[in-house]
């Protein structure tokens, strides 16, 4: 939303709703808008869900019912971003094409009745969709108050087992590999008698049991979601002018998205980025996830920021997160006075440029009935709008500060989505009853959570991004690379890692990293496969644990609740030293933590999954005594996210996650942009409880480094 030109007046971040008139049962729409201008919300978003509003009869189009709504915005001064319909198709459509049903399973279509039910690449689908998004586009893109479109909407949420997908993937397969012999050889088919005479004996996928397969058919499904979104952005980008933008909003956890591929056509990113309110966003809190699509305490809010980030390694717009209680009616958990603010700020300070809620008043029917807005079923006003309200005059007061800003990272986290859906397939662990987590993002996460505690800030990096790095440049960028989970590794990955200790990083190795190759088949070679030199330690067994097991440092200062958890290599170190080991009858015969000094960087190897305390001993121990901070000694709750300005400045974001109020003294001079305080150094600035503040340092003042914390 703030992309400004050379010469261009710096713009505010922006804050916004999704609004559809179309949903009210009476005509409200100066009465809601005049409020949005009140709270401070500079843009909403409209049109992407109603297909059968836009086109009631086949090929029949009522266009006109939006035109107010994008006048009386614009007249405002307020900014819309349009969506096309694509992702809920309307009656007439499924009526008279049941053809274009997804399957869910070979031969079993979803029923129509929800939303994404339909094979996005039937030609039938194609055809009405290109019709309905040239209709719409035709009318409203030059709309002086339209900034911007979203193609489609949380793209990737079924994996299409469909007659004509399958047909595309057996010609993907022929295409890639040649003929059967070379699949036969690189899938291992010998096994268990799958061995293929001719392309049309290749199975279907519901009954599959070979990993190598379910590697190929989730990237294959992954690659039709890139390719729908890259489709609808070619027909937008033949209307749009060069000062509008084109993008989707990611729900990253679908199941068939790459976000980093599927973003490559798009001029920006955009999330929705869901979260767990109330006690879940206190710093003590380490409940999982009860869904995929959420995450679960601070470090994870903070990590979706980052992974918004990542898909384009650019600023990001947040086009849906919390306003109030999220998901169905038995889970109303609104946020305490205060959260939504700290999520906001959070997200900013990970580079959103827009914070925008779903959506502007809670519906009265549907499926998202108890799905909160802005406003509750009353329609008035009360303590969410109020707070946004609040959020919104600070963005005002910032003005054009962050215009440029780009969020600060000592850490870099890689991220692999072949991974992902290797470990989905064959998880290396069972996660306890109640916990939705990813097993991929649970290895991940833990080094994650591990860095927030250590107070370092992260950046993710998607393996592809880090090689167009380069290990010199990583090595410069980030002193610290964490490669967990890494489990679907290429040749030039594992060299990759090895030259950027090479040039002087520190790599943090976690389980499973490099332990197969591209086709998802283990490596023949001693674990850590291609990187036993560097990491001077190998492994042959590896466990599963079924209770946290403690560990205890040597060199390595541990906190109490140091433990292993889920999972545990059997380290054996050859020329490196032991930081960390197992308090277990059997384990302690394997190191749990050690460290390789080389001539230019080092490598640390983490033999198991860890808890936050001993994640944060290690990232700690990995960057050294010294850190960029501007709090001294703050409690745990207390939590400071950074980024630079174009002109030198760096602004912190301060929050107090938790009940308890917290005073922390400043060491160094800073200006609150909010409130115009001027603080010099060793001033102490109050936080009540779930507080948030943005400080401001000038660039006259070099940075200052302190032990630790």
């Amino acid at each position: 939303m703030n992309h400004s030109s050379d010469g261009a007046a710096a713009k505010r971040i922006g804050l916004g709703v999704a609004y559809y008139p179309e949903y009210q049962r009476h005509d409200r729409l100066a009465v809601d808008l005049d409020l949005m201008v009140a709270a401070g919300i500079t843009t909403i978003r409209v049109g992407e869900s109603v297909w059968s509003t836009w086109e009631p009869v086949d090929g029949e189009f009522d266009l006109e019912w939006l035109l107010p709504t994008l006048d009386e915005a614009h007249a405002r001064g307020m900014s819309v971003i349009l969506g096309t319909p694509t992702y809920a198709v309307p009656p007439w459509l499924q009526v008279a094409h049941p053809e274009i049903a997804a399957d869910r399973a070979t031969g079993e279509p979803i029923p129509w009745g929800a939303r994404q039910e339909m094979d996005f690449t039937h030609p039938q689908f194609r055809r009405r969709a290109e019709r309905v998004i040239r209709a719409i586009l035709g009318r409203y893109a030059r709309h002086p108050g339209v900034v911007g479109f979203q193609v489609d909407n949380e793209p990737g949420i079924e994996i299409l087992h469909n007659d004509g997908v399958f047909a595309k993937f057996v010609a993907h397969l022929e295409r890639t590999y040649g003929d059967v012999d070379t699949l036969n050889r690189e899938w291992g088919l010998t096994y268990w008698s799958h061995r293929l005479l001719h392309w049309t004996e290749l199975w279907r996928p519901d009954g599959n049991s070979f990993p190598q397969y379910d590697l190929a058919w989730r990237t294959f499904q992954a690659d039709l979601t890139a390719e729908f979104i890259a489709w609808q952005s070619r027909i937008v980008d033949e209307y749009r002018s060069e000062d509008q933008f084109v993008t989707t909003c990611f729900q990253y956890p679908r199941a068939a998205l790459d976000d980093q591929r599927t973003a490559e056509p798009l001029t920006v990113t955009a999330g929705n980025p869901y979260y767990g309110m109330q006690d879940r966003l206190d710093m003590r809190d380490r409940r999982p996830s009860p869904h995929n699509w959420t995450t679960s305490g601070v470090p994870t809010l903070f990590r979706q920021g980052d992974r918004m980030f990542s898909s384009k390694q650019a600023r990001y717009l947040v086009t849906e997160t919390n306003a109030q209680a999220i998901g169905d009616c038995a889970t109303n958990y609104p946020p305490y006075p205060g959260q939504l603010t700290q999520a906001a700020f959070a997200l900013v300070s990970r580079g959103a440029e827009l914070i925008e809620y779903w959506q502007w008043n809670t519906l009265p029917y549907g499926a998202e009935t108890y799905w909160g807005g802005v406003l509750p079923h009353s329609l008035e006003p009360g303590r969410v709008y109020r707070e946004i309200a609040e959020i919104g005059a600070s963005l005002d007061a910032i003005g054009g500060l962050l215009d440029g800003y780009e969020p600060d990272a000592e850490v870099a986290v890689l991220w692999s989505i072949p991974s992902k859906h290797a470990l989905q397939f064959q998880p290396p662990f069972r996660l306890p009853a109640g916990d939705a987590s990813d097993p991929y993002e649970r290895i991940v996460d833990a080094f994650y959570d591990g860095a927030f505690a250590a107070r370092a800030q992260a950046r993710i990096l998607h393996v592809g991004q880090a090689h167009d790095l380069g290990a010199v440049e990583l090595a410069r960028r980030f002193p610290v690379l964490i490669a967990a989970g890494l489990y679907i590794a290429s040749d030039e990955d594992i060299a990759l890692l090895d030259a950027y200790v090479a040039a002087g990083g520190h790599l943090v190795l976690g389980p499973r990293t490099a332990y197969a190759d591209t086709e998802a088949r283990a490596r023949h070679q001693v674990a850590p496969p291609g990187l036993v030199d560097a990491a001077g330690v190998a492994y042959e067994e590896f466990s599963n644990l079924d209770a946290p097991v403690p560990v205890t440092g040597g060199e390595l200062r541990l906190p109490e609740g140091a433990a292993a958890d889920l999972w545990l290599d059997g380290l054996m170190p050859a020329d490196a030293r032991v930081l960390a080991t197992y308090d277990h009858p059997r384990f302690s015969d394997f190191a749990a933590v050690t460290r390789a000094d080389r001539r230019a960087g080092a490598v640390t190897t983490v033999g198991c999954v860890p808890s936050r305390e001993l994640a944060a001993a290690v990232v700690e121990d990995a960057l050294g005594p010294t850190r960029n901070t501007v709090l001294a000694d703050p409690p745990e709750a207390v939590t400071a996210s950074s980024g630079t300005l174009p002109d030198g400045r760096r602004v912190w974001f301060v929050f107090n996650w938790g009940w308890n109020p917290a005073s922390v003294a400043l060491v160094r001079p800073l200006a609150n942009p909010v409130t115009g305080a001027e603080h010099a150094a060793g001033d102490h600035v109050d936080l009540a409880a779930w507080a948030s503040m943005v400080l401001v340092a000038e660039p006259d003042h070099p940075e200052t480094l302190t032990p630790g914390h």
